[in-house]
């Protein structure tokens, strides 16, 4: 069976609408997803690019603008591959220097793959406060992740915990799969929604380091210039 059959099946018997059904089931899909390479999923072409990519001063097409900014800068590109009420599953393709905005996952696990290419992570948990901060529109996060991802690797993030508010800039040509358990549902409360950083600086409770306070961008819009567009899944159909 085809490596990405085999993870939807998995995915099948170890997710429900309300998460892993265990510790147990999750990690054996942990197990099969660090196990899927670019081959798997038709995107050889695009790791071969990634591995011999090395002109940071060049865009993807090869060029770039006297002054140092992007010309033609192609977006984002999200190949769909799999939704049902229990999870989902997708390919984000990114070009070098694009952003996905800070966002949140809320009441979902995210299972992620760096199929190949280098990026980097910055992600926050939500600090639990008393109700002074109710008031103010910024809520306070602590730092949980901020370094670069260079080779092939799994993560797992929580609804609280794992870095659930979280923010991926590509450093070259990347791609990253994701497994959401359960998928995005609004009207359910699991609407994506887009943060900014805010100006606000305090303590918001003590012993509290590398917090950061987030401002929620209004109406689940994320940031102007933010693009993704469908691109064709190459690998094998599910079903």
């Amino acid at each position: 069976m085809p490596k990405i059959k085999n993870l939807c099946t998995a995915c099948e018997e170890s997710f429900s609408v309300d998460g892993p059904i265990s510790e147990e089931a999750l990690q054996r899909v942990l197990t099969i997803l660090d196990k899927i390479r670019p081959s798997d999923v038709g995107l050889e072409q695009e790791a071969y690019v990634a591995r011999n990519w090395n002109n940071p001063s060049h865009d993807s097409n090869g060029r770039r603008e006297p002054n140092g900014t992007d010309q033609d800068m192609p977006p984002i590109k999200y190949m769909h591959i799999h939704e049902c009420e229990t999870f989902s599953m997708g390919i984000f393709c990114m070009p070098p220097s694009s952003i996905i905005p800070l966002h949140d996952h809320p009441g979902m696990t995210v299972l992620s793959k760096l199929l190949y290419g280098e990026l980097h992570v910055e992600s926050y948990d939500w600090i639990d406060v008393n109700d002074q901060t109710e008031q103010l529109k910024a809520r306070p996060a602590k730092l949980f992740k901020d370094c670069e991802m260079s080779r092939p690797q799994t993560t797992v993030l929580f609804p609280d915990r794992g870095g659930n508010i979280h923010t991926f800039r590509a450093i070259t040509p990347c791609a990253v799969f994701d497994v959401l358990c359960p998928p995005y549902l609004p009207g359910v409360g699991r609407d994506c929604s887009y943060f900014k950083k805010s100006s606000l600086n305090e303590s918001p409770a003590p012993n509290c380091s590398e917090v950061v306070w987030l401002d929620e961008l209004e109406g689940h819009q994320p940031p102007e210039g933010f693009s993704v567009t469908s691109g064709s899944y190459k690998g094998p159909i599910i079903r």
